[in-house]
């Protein structure tokens, strides 16, 4: 039980992981940065002169009911950001590396060269004296046979 643990952490797979959820803790809190200190000044911008930004509240007196378009719109930059950014440094240089593995660990069968004219000449003339050669052997055995 404890082999099959011990391989699996050796395998390379945790050690891969790790890592990726490192870079994702650090890329995420750069894209929290971005989208907090950057992002949301221009959507509050948007939004008006109040300071609570894009959106409104339910009750005037009361903030608990604040509906935060803002938040939702903040979440969304930073989604497309992660996404695409894990896409364009992650995923697609992998994808073309696995192809160009594939590609080169796939072995190709060679194309046969045909024969040139007068191999296929001979070929061709071996291959009917054999059948005659054949023929006349059966031809014997019926005739030794019928003698009998």
């Amino acid at each position: 039980m404890f082999k099959g643990f011990k391989d699996f952490i050796l395998r390379g797979n945790v050690i891969e992981l790790a890592i990726a959820v490192v870079i994702g803790s650090a890329f995420t809190a750069l894209v929290g940065a971005f989208t907090n200190h950057i992002i949301n000044p221009v959507i509050a911008a948007a939004g008006g002169m109040n300071a609570e930004g894009l959106g409104f509240r339910i009750w005037a007196d009361n903030p608990a009911t604040f509906i935060d378009f803002g938040a939702v719109l903040t979440a969304l930059v930073t989604f497309v950001i992660t996404a695409a950014v894990v896409y364009f440094i992650f995923v697609a240089p992998m994808n073309k590396i696995n192809s160009l593995v594939k590609d080169r660990l796939s072995t190709e069968e060679p194309e046969e060269e045909p024969l040139p004219a007068d191999t296929a000449l001979l070929a061709e003339i071996r291959d009917l004296l054999k059948d005659a050669a054949a023929a006349r052997g059966n031809a014997r055995d019926l005739d030794e046979d019928s003698i009998r």
